[in-house]
């Protein structure tokens, strides 16, 4: 099969080692900037461009899509399956999942575990925001922000306060949640492939921290998931119509609690922590539908 995988960066270890997963199976892997395609639009042969040449007869494609491109990277898969071309991600299921605020009311109405959550209009009553999840301490978060940036504990309600409306004066959407402090810095994730977890890591954030992202110094090891955990990363991924997911979950005294669903998850955390093959599983994942 011809693969091509979307991304911008062909050093990146995830992009690495699909491609090596996809060549060791006898697989003719491209790897394709979705920033740099030109997308020809027309009733019987929509096509796309890339480096002066018409990217024809792609059996499958794998994107990896960053947040700050999401748009057209979406537009560029959206092309490819009007090409009748199989995509590991599909275009709506990525745009769904890039919306947090969309994603958590799709999660909620699933009936999934999540922390309270508060989403306003640049509202005015920052103290009955805060005192909606439970009081300070609680978590504030940009709607678009990624690995770790953009979020801010604030531990008292006067800080609390501060920090929704110094967002709201720029201008910039926040939701609030409640700080669920038994999960003590850390968090899960759960890689699912074709409905199935093929791998799970608890991410421990450093002293201090409680972000637990590795790209903000956290370590990550091997966990087993409880049946509910591993329910629950299945049902996320499922309802958000996610072929590949990390689903990152709090432990919690009320049981696994959903923080968000990553639509282009890494590889190299997952892998370095649980030993497996996971780009493997994913080559696997796309010959089973093309």
């Amino acid at each position: 099969m011809k693969i091509v995988i979307l991304s911008r960066d062909q050093h990146l270890y995830s992009t690495k080692r699909l491609v090596e997963a996809g060549e060791k199976k006898g697989h003719e892997m491209l790897v394709v900037d979705h920033s740099k395609c030109d997308l020809v639009i027309e009733k019987k042969k929509p096509g796309i461009i890339y480096k002066g040449h018409m990217l024809d007869n792609v059996d499958a494609v794998i994107p990896r899509i960053g947040a700050s491109v999401t748009f057209f990277g979406t537009a560029v898969v959206r092309q490819f399956e009007m090409m009748k071309v199989f995509s590991a991600i599909e275009s709506q299921a990525l745009v769904r999942s890039r919306d947090k605020l969309r994603s958590l009311q799709i999660l909620s109405r699933a009936g999934l575990g999540l922390p309270k959550t508060v989403f306003t209009n640049y509202s005015r009553n920052v103290k009955d925001i805060v005192k909606s999840v439970g009081g300070a301490p609680v978590v504030i978060k940009l709607l678009e922000g990624t690995q770790g940036l953009g979020v801010v504990l604030a531990e008292t309600d006067n800080a609390a306060e501060s920090v929704i409306e110094a967002f709201n004066g720029l201008k910039a959407r926040v939701i609030v949640q409640e700080f669920i402090s038994e999960a003590k810095g850390s968090d899960i994730r759960a890689f699912v492939v074709d409905g199935v977890v093929v791998g799970a890591m608890k991410r421990q954030g450093k002293k201090g921290e409680f972000r637990s992202n590795l790209h903000r110094g956290g370590t990550a090891s091997f966990i087993e998931l409880t049946e509910e955990e591993e329910n629950t990363a299945l049902k996320a991924a499922r309802v958000l119509g996610l072929g590949i997911a990390g689903v990152d979950m709090l432990q919690s005294k009320h049981g696994p609690l959903i923080l968000e669903v990553n639509s282009s998850p890494g590889l190299e955390g997952i892998e370095a922590a649980t030993g497996k093959d996971i780009a493997n599983n994913i080559i696997r994942y796309v010959e089973r539908n093309v």
